[in-house]
């Protein structure tokens, strides 16, 4: 599973027509991680760059590809709005835009930069952007990390 690199709006929209705009598609998982650290001399290490980077793993209800992983690297913003109780998690239409120099994507086609502070919708701005196929990881299982119960 090879990385593939977003450069510009040209790529957004191939990445988009390959993963059918995200219809029916669900945030399976994702996973976030900084270069900050704390080691065994309790003495803190930390990256005078944007050192925040996410993964996350989409799930559709379609073939070639079914699953896709995006890679955020130098995330600027990030907001996750989970679905209410008694509502479902399918997203229709998701937006992925480049923007001022920054990759944005959004659960919906229709919400804008602009529109951060609603806090309605699921997006992420980062300033580099990659992807996967990730079909080989459909189903419950996850693929980030196991919840460790007990």
């Amino acid at each position: 599973m090879d990385w593939i690199e977003v450069k510009d709006s040209k790529d957004i929209e191939s990445l988009l027509d390959i993963f059918g705009g995200f219809h029916d598609s669900c945030l399976k998982e994702l996973y976030m991680w900084t270069e900050s650290y704390v080691d065994e001399n309790l003495s803190m290490g930390i990256s005078p760059e944007l050192d925040t980077n996410v993964r996350i793993l989409f799930q559709r209800q379609y073939r070639a590809p079914s699953a896709i992983e995006l890679l955020f690297e130098g995330v600027t913003q990030f907001h996750i709005v989970p679905s209410p109780i008694n509502y479902d998690s399918i997203i229709y239409d998701a937006k992925l835009i480049l923007h001022e120099g920054l990759f944005y994507w959004a659960d919906d086609y229709d919400w804008e930069p602009e529109d951060y502070t609603l806090g309605t919708n699921s997006w992420i701005c980062a300033k580099s952007l990659k992807w996967r196929d990730a079909s080989s990881w459909m189903g419950k299982q996850n693929r980030y990390g196991v919840i460790n119960e007990g």
